[in-house]
């Protein structure tokens, strides 16, 4: 029986044309894979910009007392889990029922301080500067200012860093997240719901929330000058008061409200869809609407890519490509190049295909091949789109 396989020219040539084309209503959801990606090392050596949730969870076990450590771990070890986002939620939780009784070591003032020094530790390491000249974040930007769009694109994001909003604000490119004002700037749900700004105003929401998000003395949750000032809020996994929640429910119902709408299409890459929450969102929308579509680029193989993986073989409008292969309508294969879609290809094959591996899952290459599809001028002389393709049989 003939084996299976994909071809990633015949899926990069569709892409392609999406991506130079602004009639598309294109969402991102980028993950904590993406600041990972920049190598900030000065000795040739690898020192990622912002590490992923494991080496943050490491960081931030260091940075507490001994006291606090010891709870911090014993509750690692109820959960199962050393999801640094668990362990939070698990800590404020205790917080607000255990009293003066001890847990661990801790009682609920206890729980309380160490909630704000995981959350104090994680602004010192995600607060950092966007690197100077070019990076994959400005890549991703100039591609969105280079096409002239039907429709605004959205940026979704589960990170706390502010690399975003600054990579916007290089270049005045103007953004909407969710906030109006200045000094002390308020969530404002029905502008979200809405959504009738300009098409040229780029849409950023960050659904878990973020290092300049602080609690007012009323309770709201309110956006502030740079990320000093206030504790980070942070989406706790228990129940949590009307005031706190009303920033996250809003921001999960806008990406509900976008995956529902006809004919769209979310990107994401450096997300590990290790997140339930997110996942069961995904999984629920892409059920509803099968006009819409998901297409994920994953940085490692498929066999180490399973949340992704198995999802995408439940739901043939999510497709997943990994570095050794991908699930495309369902199918679970091997990438393959075959017949290049076009004469001029072989200059385009190079920004997703090297060393026999596709590279996409790397935010860094992924952005940059969005760069250099800015403009709505393709890297090569552009034909009628090929009908969209299946697996190739051989």
């Amino acid at each position: 029986m003939a084996e299976t396989v994909h071809n990633p020219d015949q899926y990069m040539y569709d892409f392609k044309h999406i991506l130079t084309h602004g009639r598309k209503k294109i969402g991102v959801l980028i993950g904590a894979g993406a600041p990972v990606s920049i190598n900030i090392s000065q000795d040739g050596g690898w020192e990622p910009l912002i590490p992923d949730i494991a080496g943050l969870t490491k960081i931030v076990r260091q940075g507490l007392d001994a006291e606090e450590r010891s709870a911090f771990e014993l509750l690692e070890e109820d959960l199962n889990d050393s999801n640094l986002e668990l362990v939070l939620s698990r800590v404020r939780s205790l917080a607000e029922v255990i009293g003066t009784s001890k847990v661990h070591g801790l009682d609920a003032d206890g729980y309380t301080a160490l909630s704000e020094r995981i959350c104090g530790v994680i602004k010192e390491v995600v607060d950092k500067p966007l690197p100077e000249g070019e990076n994959p974040y400005s890549d991703m930007i100039s591609w969105i200012n280079g096409i002239r769009r039907d429709h605004a694109v959205e940026l979704f994001t589960t990170n706390y860093d502010l690399l975003l909003e600054e990579a916007l604000e290089r270049v005045r490119t103007p953004y909407f997240d969710g906030f109006s004002g200045s000094k002390t700037a308020f969530f404002d749900p029905s502008s979200i719901s809405s959504n009738d700004l300009p098409a040229r105003w780029v849409r950023l929401w960050k659904l878990h929330g973020s290092i300049n998000w602080s609690e007012s003395p009323t309770g709201e949750v309110v956006r502030r000058e740079g990320s000093g000032a206030g504790t980070m809020v942070y989406p706790s996994h228990v129940k949590y008061d009307q005031t706190q929640s009303a920033p996250f429910t809003s921001l999960f119902e806008r990406l509900k409200a976008f995956l529902l709408e006809p004919d769209s299409l979310l990107i994401t890459a450096g997300f590990s869809f290790a997140d339930a929450h997110i996942s069961a969102k995904l999984d629920e929308c892409m059920s509803e609407n099968a006009s819409a579509a998901i297409l994920a680029f994953q940085f490692k193989k498929l066999d180490e890519e399973s949340p992704s993986v198995e999802l995408a073989q439940r739901r043939p409008n999510i497709s997943v490509y990994c570095k050794d292969g991908a699930v495309i309508n369902g199918v679970k294969a091997n990438w393959k190049l075959g017949d290049l879609p076009s004469k001029n290809w072989e200059v385009m094959r190079s920004e997703y295909w090297e060393n026999e591996k596709f590279i996409l899952g790397d935010f860094v290459s992924f952005a940059r091949l969005l760069a250099k599809s800015g403009g709505g001028k393709s890297l090569i002389p552009s034909p009628e789109v090929v009908e969209e393709g299946g697996e190739n049989e051989e």
